[in-house]
């Protein structure tokens, strides 16, 4: 069964647009990785700062080799002279889950 991770960033209101761009261009950084299923960004409406980003892997080997590989790279490179850019989020927290039930629309709904 696929696995969840969900990474919690704490994100201050200033930085919520840096943060949403720096989502949006970093198209194929992760759709192209094997073991991929889903991601979402998920902007929170009201009463915190906290943003939820969740993808969805075949297996744990999925995810930790995408971490090792193609997620390490992304994070350390960037800025001018290489330097990286701020980071958005003030604080993150990695919580896992395994799917252990799952479902989808009803036909013809």
């Amino acid at each position: 069964m696929s696995v969840v991770k969900i990474n919690v960033l704490t994100v201050p209101a200033e930085q919520r647009e840096t943060l949403e761009q720096r989502f949006a261009s970093r198209a194929g950084a992760v759709e192209n990785s094997d073991g991929f299923e889903w991601f979402e960004l998920l902007r929170p409406v009201e009463g915190t700062d906290t943003y939820l980003v969740y993808t969805r892997w075949r297996d744990e080997e999925s995810f930790q080799a995408w971490m090792e590989g193609p997620m390490k790279s992304a994070h350390q490179g960037g800025g001018a002279a290489g330097e990286r850019p701020k980071p958005a989020a003030s604080g993150s927290t990695l919580w896992s889950f395994e799917v252990v039930q799952q479902t989808g629309p009803a036909a013809g709904a």
